[in-house]
């Protein structure tokens, strides 16, 4: 897609030669019969150039290509309306030029506000003097707990207090429909709950999804463009989002198991491989349950949670599942996971993700 978007640009841009040929009578064009005065010639030559320009910032990705296609577009179909018998056809170009313009501008707003919530999320973090976790600062906890994180490596080393991960998975919005593939990155603050999960989902051949979960000072928001342009899903601060954001972080501790001495969690055992975890967050909570193998691995997570986001979801099992593990930066935990809703319907399996790097202790995107 990319090359065939690059000769577009490339051989429509060469195509506004000929107009500045014939004005100054460099060659016979016998394509373009009517007459061109040089100050018109001028202006083809100058949209040849705006498409040249486009046509290699867009090969070096330069982030702002579309700008420069956009006014290229917009004095091409000037001249094609001025010279429209001969020169209608390079319309089609510039609605094609066009199109993808504006939905590569629609990727950098969407781009550009996820950095600055991220950056929002990350503010305040402590850069250095990282508290060093001790045996005795996981003695008040349930056993099972303490022999998830002795199994986990985090005794001896630095709380995390901010996390960078890279996924890659596929998921799916019905039971009946298709799996679609995403690439996601995500970024907690673990000291004060919140994170920004930033994804690319391949609804189809040539067309994605731009997606982003967020909590923050305990509201929720999820957004969902076609494109990153169009609207799909845009729910945000209500007790169904709020909520469901909160169990998320919950759930994700397992990534980053320091998570499990603050206080904002409190730890419930119910036997001897599973406990009970309450998060509270400016007065509000959640909670779910872990479960683990005896070796002290998690192999579970599962929760109340709402089946969507609107004010009239209903509260559902949501049910995470362990299938891997791997050593991130001296510490183990789940990589690769599965995530189903339990319905009275049956299971819905409906995503599939693997953690494909992990860093700890950044502090900024």
């Amino acid at each position: 897609m990319q090359y065939v978007y690059s000769f577009i640009l490339l051989f429509h841009g060469l195509i506004h030669l000929l107009g500045f040929v014939k004005a100054f009578n460099l060659a016979e064009i016998n394509q373009l019969p009517q007459s061109i005065s040089k100050p018109i010639g001028i202006l083809w030559f100058l949209t040849f150039l705006l498409f040249l320009i486009t046509f290699l910032a867009y090969l070096k990705s330069y982030k702002f290509w579309f700008i420069i296609a956009i006014v290229a577009v917009i004095i091409s179909q000037i001249i094609i309306i001025i010279f429209w018998k001969y020169a209608k056809f390079g319309t089609i170009a510039n609605i094609i030029i066009l199109v993808v313009s504006i939905f590569s501008l629609g990727k950098y707003q969407f781009n550009n506000m996820v950095s600055n919530e991220t950056t929002q999320v990350l503010q305040h973090i402590q850069t250095k003097n990282h508290t060093i976790i001790s045996e005795k600062d996981i003695l008040h906890l349930p056993e099972i707990i303490q022999t998830w994180l002795r199994n986990s490596g985090v005794i001896g080393k630095e709380i995390s207090q901010s996390i960078r991960l890279k996924q890659i998975g596929k998921m799916r919005t019905k039971p009946e429909n298709k799996w679609m593939p995403f690439t996601a990155t995500q970024i907690f603050n673990v000291e004060k709950p919140a994170f920004v999960w930033n994804t690319q989902v391949e609804a189809m051949p040539f067309i994605s999804l731009y997606g982003r979960d967020k909590l923050y000072l305990e509201q929720g928001s999820m957004l969902i463009k076609l494109g990153a342009l169009i609207p799909v899903v845009n729910d945000a601060e209500n007790p169904q989002i709020n909520s469901g954001a909160m169990i998320r972080f919950l759930a994700e501790i397992c990534w980053f198991p320091s998570a499990a001495l603050n206080n904002y969690i409190v730890w419930e055992t119910l036997d001897k491989t599973s406990a009970k975890a309450t998060l509270t967050v400016n007065g509000e909570s959640v909670s779910g349950i872990f479960k683990f193998s005896k070796e002290g691995h998690i192999i579970s997570f599962e929760a109340k949670r709402f089946y969507g986001g609107n004010t009239n979801s209903k509260l559902e099992t949501w049910h995470v599942k362990m299938t891997s593990y791997k050593t991130f930066n001296n510490i183990k935990i789940p990589n690769k996971s599965s995530v189903s809703w339990k319905l009275k319907e049956g299971d819905f399996n409906w995503l599939k993700l693997e953690i494909l790097e992990l860093e700890r202790n950044i502090i900024k995107d």
